[in-house]
């Protein structure tokens, strides 16, 4: 039998808000896009909703997921989490743009783009704001 430990636990649960986050950002993300991409076109729109959608989610991965995890300035925090979160922009813009590029279907409908993209940098995204953010 598989014990489940206190801190596997707790790290499950931290997994579940910072999903819960991605959801919330996952909207703000197809909010941008769809706001946007009829005065910038598709690709650009992608381009803007992702630090936008960032944003949002390190303020509440920062007031909830991470609650107490750093002690650093605002600005400080913000910065390394878009930095360390470089690494996740690769896979889920990446994946954003190829499904674009690769797909008229999904070029005219992007929310399937921005699903795909954010699945694609999670895991990134999760251990390294864990280890390096908010820490």
């Amino acid at each position: 039998m598989i014990k489940i430990t206190p801190a596997h636990r707790a790290l499950f649960f931290e997994f579940l808000r910072f999903g819960v986050v991605g959801v919330i950002g996952f909207l703000v993300d197809n909010a941008v896009v769809y706001g946007t991409k009829g005065l910038i076109g598709v690709y650009w729109a992608g381009a803007l909703a992702y630090p936008v959608a960032s944003t949002g989610n390190w303020f509440l991965n920062r007031i909830w997921t991470f609650k107490g995890a750093s002690s650093d300035a605002l600005h400080v925090q913000w910065l390394r989490f878009l930095a360390v979160n470089l690494i996740g922009f690769v896979f889920n813009r990446g994946t954003y743009f190829a499904l674009v590029a690769s797909f008229p279907f999904v070029e005219g409908h992007p929310v399937i783009a921005v699903a795909a993209g954010s699945i694609a940098g999670m895991f990134f995204n999760f251990f390294l704001s864990r280890r390096l953010v908010f820490r």
